[in-house]
């Protein structure tokens, strides 16, 4: 089963900076071990552009679909066997890049 893992981080309280060569070790792992499928980081929410052509025309609106001190950092996608292999990766995960993670399984 492949799962979402998304990476939150928080603009009133932002994680680590440092943390690459960690994040980046952690990737090797997870690729050696076979649960790696990609990852990437985000730019930061001011760079968002939101489009909505459920209209006659297109509207295009800067910045993120909503608000919010929490935001979506980064993201991976992972294969795992089961959901609490994916947890317990994704508990490491928020260790290793110092924010929050939220899993959420394809359908």
């Amino acid at each position: 089963m492949q799962y979402l893992v998304s990476v939150i981080d928080d603009k009133s309280n932002p994680g680590s900076t440092d943390r690459r060569p960690a994040i980046s070790a952690f990737n090797e792992r997870l690729i050696a071990e076979g649960y790696w499928v990609f990852s990437g980081g985000l730019a930061d929410t001011d760079a968002a552009t939101v489009i909505d052509n459920r209209g006659e025309q297109a509207v295009f609106s800067d910045g993120p679909f909503v608000e919010s001190k929490e935001y979506l950092a980064g993201v991976w996608v992972w294969e795992a066997p089961d959901l609490d292999v994916a947890l317990k990766l994704a508990a490491e995960a928020s260790k290793v890049c110092d924010r929050k993670i939220e899993v959420r399984p394809f359908l």
